[in-house]
């Protein structure tokens, strides 16, 4: 298995997270992410009826019209006149256009939305959006900042944190930025919060971090989440002193004594090991010789 994560291999997971998502509307454009917009309107494109057509006009261009000549004249055929295999190239001409400015936001719509031609209305917006070399490193530059920042938000599951990690990680391969996949992984392991630290440790004891995929991470650590929401559970309650105090007052009524034994000379010779033949914390022995 290759050690690098390569822009040019699709993430399955990212894919399916915008597909399921694609009959809703396009995904809208952030000036700051132009490259992961356009994978994503891609990916929506092709997720439509007849979406290899659509994404075709885009790239391409719509279809030439043929003609007809009548009376002596030569014209552009109407619509009604198109064979079947024309009609659905026409309309999803018209398609590619409307999903492209349905993803636009209001400033950039007002400035590209004379275009009639799904092509020209695709390079227009990227000959907007895709700026310098310099932007282009500065926007890598926010992708590396936050890799390193990157961490688990207090209270979310595995899997939602498995979520923004894999979508960080498709945003840096759209922008061709390699990373090794031990440095991947040992990022998703060590983000966890304490509380998976035991399995965390299995984990870099029975794996290789150089070849595996941190999704087959993902997919074993998911097996003990039960039993890490008890130690978090757990945890939560001794650092809560509301909780502690509840605890303690569900502890058994001899334990408590026992306990209190220790601060109480009068109890302690009750609970003494003496009773069964040794030696009383107590005794005395006199430093006279006979």
């Amino acid at each position: 298995m290759d050690p690098m994560i390569s822009l040019g291999q699709k993430n399955t997971l990212a894919e399916y997270m915008i597909l399921s998502g694609a009959d809703n509307r396009p995904p809208m454009l952030d000036k700051d992410m132009y490259d992961s917009w356009k994978s994503r309107m891609e990916l929506y494109m092709q997720n439509r009826e007849h979406g290899r057509m659509i994404l075709e006009s885009v790239e391409h261009g719509p279809l030439i019209w043929p003609t007809v000549e009548e009376n002596g004249v030569i014209r552009t055929k109407k619509y009604a006149e198109l064979s079947a295999a024309e009609k659905i190239q026409a309309d999803c001409d018209m398609k590619a256009t409307n999903i492209i400015l349905q993803g636009l936001p209001a400033d950039i719509y007002s400035l590209v939305n004379h275009h009639r031609v799904a092509k020209d209305l695709w390079e227009r917006v990227q000959l907007l959006m895709q700026g310098t070399s310099l932007t282009k490193q500065e926007r890598e530059c926010k992708l590396y900042d936050a890799f390193d920042k990157f961490t688990h938000i207090k209270g979310e599951s595995l899997h939602t944190y498995y979520l923004r990690f894999t979508q960080l990680i498709n945003d840096m391969n759209i922008y061709k930025m390699k990373m090794e996949q031990f440095q991947v992984n040992t990022k998703f392991l060590n983000s966890l919060p304490p509380e998976w630290s035991k399995f965390v440790t299995d984990v870099k004891l029975v794996k290789d971090l150089h070849t595996y995929n941190f999704d087959k991470l993902h997919a074993y650590l998911e097996q003990h989440k039960l039993e890490v929401n008890e130690v978090r559970i757990m945890r939560e309650r001794n650092q809560d002193p509301l909780a502690f105090v509840v605890n303690q007052q569900m502890t058994p009524p001899h334990f408590n004594t026992y306990q209190y034994s220790y601060n109480n000379p009068q109890l302690q010779q009750q609970f003494s090991p003496s009773q069964h033949g040794s030696i009383q914390p107590n005794q005395h022995y006199s430093s006279h010789y006979p």
